[in-house]
């Protein structure tokens, strides 16, 4: 009995650090993956933190980190996974646990940051849920790390360091693509397909936010205080008994959150800060959409090519225009410097970058809906994009 007990024991505890290494090595790969799928968005993530702890000289760097970082994340998933220098690979886990959990803490209880960006926009978590997620992977690899012993590499050594090389090919390679195209899977709310005016107002009958008051009351033979909140406050009406008097109400509190539109920021405005957002949506024509946010890092190279668009777009009475969160001042300056030819609107630079991962792209608009999107680096032929809106 003494003998099969410790044996019993042994045989769970290697039951269960397996169990922790499938977990968190797909966890891992996945949390990288769907990072690296636009590690332009996630770069932004790392920018607020950057500022929070007043970094914002690593901004330059934010790209190239966050390719890194997605790539690290995927790299030790497929060790784990497959067991290749599973101690090295314990070890690293165990750091960057440690370091997201403060992370995630850090913005939790300072409130600074309001979603971690763990899982990039395909799965929104607050800071809090987060913090909870990463004390749960701490506690898993607290098991993994103490018990390297009992995983087993699954392939030879040869195997094991060809199995690194091609993750470490693939998870490097992966972001550089989709960093110089666009995202494989657009999880905001400016993808193909989707109407942005519906996007921009609650569905009927969507709940609203619940808020609620807190009265303070004394009563004034005691001096005892009381806080009721609005509803009690009413029902009981206590405002009528006249040995209690009125001290002072508390700002609206939110006690449950109610629907929220996937688009409240875009605003779009003329050179003269008149609203035109209703105007540049509902265009019943074709139009293409040049989003420009920063106009100082905006590619030049591609301009001439979309003064041919705007031109041949004004053959058929469409439109062709610039989004930039730019002042009018600079928009002119740059339009004067590159000869170009399509009009600029101005909106909060925060919509624009989620309307396509680079500097420039163009949306194909019709009625509101997102038609296409492009990269400036793959954007189609003049020819086709004739054929595809105005020739059909």
């Amino acid at each position: 009995m003494n003998h099969e007990q410790p044996l019993t024991i042994n045989q769970n505890m290697k039951y269960l650090t397996n169990f922790c290494r499938i977990f968190v090595g797909l966890l891992f790969i996945f949390s990288g993956l769907v990072k690296q799928n636009d590690p332009l968005g996630f770069s932004y993530k790392l920018e607020e933190y950057f500022e929070v702890f007043h970094l914002a000289f690593l901004n330059s760097f934010a790209l190239a980190l966050a390719i890194f970082l997605c790539a690290l994340e995927i790299i030790m998933g497929i060790a784990l996974l497959f067991g290749v220098k599973i101690k090295q690979t314990a070890w690293g886990l165990l750091l960057l646990i440690v370091f997201f959990s403060f992370l995630t803490f850090y913005s939790a209880y300072f409130d600074v940051v309001k979603t971690c960006g763990c899982f990039g926009d395909a799965i929104p978590l607050t800071p809090w849920q987060s913090f909870t997620k990463d004390l749960i992977l701490l506690l898993m690899i607290m098991i993994i790390f103490f018990n390297t012993d009992k995983i087993k590499a699954l392939f030879s050594e040869k195997g094991s360091w060809i199995t690194l090389a091609l993750a470490i090919l693939f998870s490097f390679g992966f972001g550089i693509y989709t960093y110089q195209n666009l995202p494989f899977v657009d999880f905001l709310p400016y993808k193909i397909g989707n109407n942005l005016p519906s996007l921009m107002k609650a569905p009927e009958g969507a709940p609203a936010d619940e808020y609620k008051i807190i009265y303070t009351l004394k009563n004034k033979k005691t001096g005892e205080l009381k806080e009721l909140d609005d509803k009690q406050y009413i029902a009981s009406k206590i405002y009528e008994n006249p040995d209690w008097e009125y001290v002072k109400a508390s700002d609206p509190i939110l006690v449950k959150e109610g629907y929220k539109v996937p688009i409240r920021d875009l605003k779009i405005n003329d050179e003269d800060g008149n609203d035109a957002t209703s105007v540049v949506l509902e265009d019943p024509q074709y139009s293409f959409w040049i989003i420009e946010y920063d106009l100082d890092n905006a590619n030049k190279g591609v301009q001439e090519k979309l003064n041919q668009l705007t031109l041949m777009t004004e053959k058929y009475h469409a439109r062709t225009l610039a989004l930039t969160s730019a002042t009018p001042l600079n928009a002119d300056n740059f339009r004067h410097e590159n000869n170009l030819y399509y009009e600029f609107f101005y909106a909060d630079a925060v919509p624009l970058k989620s309307m396509v991962r680079a500097n420039p792209g163009v949306l194909l608009m019709k009625n509101g809906t997102v038609i296409n999107k492009w990269h400036f680096r793959n954007l189609p032929s003049i020819e086709e994009l004739e054929t595809m809106c105005f020739k059909k």
